[in-house]
């Protein structure tokens, strides 16, 4: 076991675009760094990046994420209209169950954890 240094780490990025029927404005290029995922993969950290635009997001009844942004201007709307900003320096959870929108304002770069516990 050794601790997980992001500065001391390359990883592969991996460079996605929201899912076709989640958009709701732009494409924006979404990119990756995974620099930790245990065993089980139930536990991951990393470095996510994306441009501006705007898609829907479900998390499943299991899966939660802490992010905490480095750079740009972000906003997390809930299904019900409610709005929470993330600029750098801020951070926020997105609870298990969670329904809405992600909205790329400025383009983004973040710290994630995403837990996703096995239902077994």
């Amino acid at each position: 076991m050794k601790v997980i240094a992001f500065s001391q780490q390359s990883p592969q990025a991996i460079v996605d675009h929201p899912r076709p029927e989640r958009l709701v404005s732009g494409n924006p290029q979404r990119t990756t760094w995974l620099h930790y995922e245990n065993a089980s993969k139930e536990f991951s950290s990393g470095i996510w990046a994306s441009e501006p635009g705007s898609w829907r997001i479900e998390f499943g009844p299991n899966e939660e994420e802490f992010f905490s942004i480095i750079e740009g201007l972000a906003r997390v709307h809930d299904e019900n209209g409610g709005v929470v900003e993330v600029r750098a320096g801020e951070a926020l959870v997105i609870p298990a169950g969670f329904k809405g929108q992600f909205e790329v304002v400025e383009p983004v770069k973040k710290y994630f954890v995403v837990l996703e516990r096995n239902a077994g």
